[in-house]
């Protein structure tokens, strides 16, 4: 079950990330997550992100960032981007990331999930069948005391998903 939690894949930051080699094999959609994914939490939009979103652009990758806020936040920091987005997403609901990925024009195959959670973000890329990539949060001083209290078991999880599977966790992994 705890396969689930983990993510595809770990990088330090979105901005250290290789989007071109992304795009050549087969991503044409990114998800991002918002708060600690891209900027520290509830932070503006910065020069980098948009320098990284214009890069995206460019490359011919399609974005959408989908959030637990709400629609203001939301809104205001997608307009800035040029990015697609789903405010309220509810994560780990499946329904931000398959809306995420109806307005990109992309599908389960071809879309790409990046955010700093495991229990909301990558949880909810792993439910929807997307490939999820979980990046250090930008700033954890930022977060808020439930996030923080979350990362506590989040570290848990990470720890226990370098460990080999028990032989009860095999047997479930053939059901």
């Amino acid at each position: 079950m705890i396969r689930f939690f983990l993510p595809d894949r770990r990088e330090a930051s979105v901005f250290s990330m290789d989007f071109k080699r992304e795009y050549e094999r087969g991503v044409r959609g990114i998800i991002f997550d918002i708060d600690n994914t891209l900027v520290p939490q509830d932070a503006p939009v910065d020069e980098k992100v948009r320098r990284l979103f214009d890069d995206l652009k460019r490359d011919g990758l399609s974005t959408c960032l989908i959030s637990n806020n709400g629609e203001g936040r939301v809104r205001e920091f997608a307009e800035q981007l040029g990015s697609h987005f789903v405010p309220n997403a509810a994560k780990p609901s499946r329904k931000a990331y398959r809306k995420a990925m109806e307005v990109m024009g992309t599908n389960e195959s071809d879309t790409l999930f990046i955010g700093d959670q495991l229990l909301t973000d990558i949880f909810g890329a792993k439910r929807t069948g997307i490939e999820s990539i979980l990046v250090d949060p930008v700033d954890p001083a930022s977060d808020l005391k439930r996030i923080r209290f979350k990362r506590k078991i989040e570290r848990f999880i990470l720890r226990r998903g370098k460990e080999k599977p028990s032989s009860e966790e095999k047997g479930l992994e053939k059901i």
